[in-house]
């Protein structure tokens, strides 16, 4: 993957995350601004990086979905189902390169999703293992492992989806 397309997928899982709420507008700036830094360039992103941290949190629900479509990627809106999909494998992007624990993962996807949503049910079934881990037989490392290897599961899925502007769920 070059750093362009990784500053792409950056830009991409915070603008989702941000969509559900699970990631300050800041984030999305932040992201922009190394999204240029990667050699990606358009007219909406440019304005999106330039935004203050005060200013982020006013201005970005009106420059993101321009940007995003500029650099042809997706804008999911806020509630979303495929907004929803596209967040957990943003979250379990996150564990693999290391800004989440397994733990983190799912708890975070169990919290923002319960047993709702059918790509986020494993993740909520694993935290649910957390509060029973001394009665089962398993090792917290073992839960661990799974978690961590659903996260590869749900990485793996196509980053695209049917209907970028659908309606909330």
């Amino acid at each position: 993957m070059t750093s362009n397309e990784a500053a792409a997928d950056a830009l991409q899982d915070r603008a989702v995350l941000w969509s559900i709420g699970a990631a300050p507008a800041h984030e999305v700036v932040t992201a922009a601004c190394d999204a240029l830094v990667a050699g990606l360039d358009s007219p909406a992103l440019l304005a999106l990086a330039s935004r203050t941290r005060g200013e982020a949190d006013y201005e970005v629900p009106g420059i993101l979905p321009a940007a995003l479509e500029e650099l042809g990627l997706t804008y999911y809106a806020p509630g979303s189902r495929a907004g929803e999909e596209a967040a957990v494998r943003a979250l379990a992007n996150q564990l693999l390169s290391g800004e989440l624990t397994p733990r983190e993962l799912a708890l975070r996807a169990h919290q923002r999703f319960g047993h709702r949503l059918p790509l986020a049910e494993r993740l909520a079934e694993l935290d649910d293992e957390y509060d029973t881990l001394e009665y089962s037989g398993r090792t917290p490392a073992q839960l661990d492992a799974d978690i961590t290897s659903e996260a590869h599961r749900l990485a793996r899925r196509p980053r695209s989806s049917p209907e970028p502007m659908d309606a909330p769920a």
